[in-house]
């Protein structure tokens, strides 16, 4: 039984990226999507797409890379964890790496990017940052 789907999520990613794969298969949950749906709204991966498998449907990443091979996604980490949620309000919400990352929030209007609840000034519960 996995603890951390998100954690497990990010991980498949990140080492996805390492080798150049142009996608990654992961097991399907709204939540899931929901985050694939954010990194797609701020350029980060291509697309993504549902895969109807037995026993479990699965969700297909589309990974981003530039002209010459370079990685979009350079760092992915899990933020707030089972056992450590971490909250940020809309006031405190601090720009990743200056400007150039984001974090991906869980707020009440739904999983939105640190911009994004900041100009609609929702704070929420931080589950990962990307640069």
């Amino acid at each position: 039984m996995m603890t951390d789907p998100i954690a497990d999520m990010l991980t498949r990613i990140r080492n996805a990226v390492r080798v150049e794969r142009p996608h990654v298969d992961l097991p399907f949950s709204n939540l899931k999507k929901n985050i694939a749906e954010v990194m797609k709204r701020e350029g980060y991966i291509w697309d993504w797409e549902i895969i109807e498998s037995q026993p479990v449907n699965q969700i297909r990443i589309l990974l981003k890379y530039g002209p010459n091979g370079e990685r979009v996604i350079r760092h992915i980490k899990r933020v707030s964890k089972p056992g450590r949620r971490v909250y940020s309000g809309a006031e405190n919400l601090k720009p990743v790496l200056n400007g150039l990352g984001i974090s991906i929030l869980s707020t009440s209007e739904g999983l939105l990017s640190d911009r994004e609840a900041k100009r609609l000034n929702h704070g929420g519960e931080v589950i990962c940052e990307i640069w």
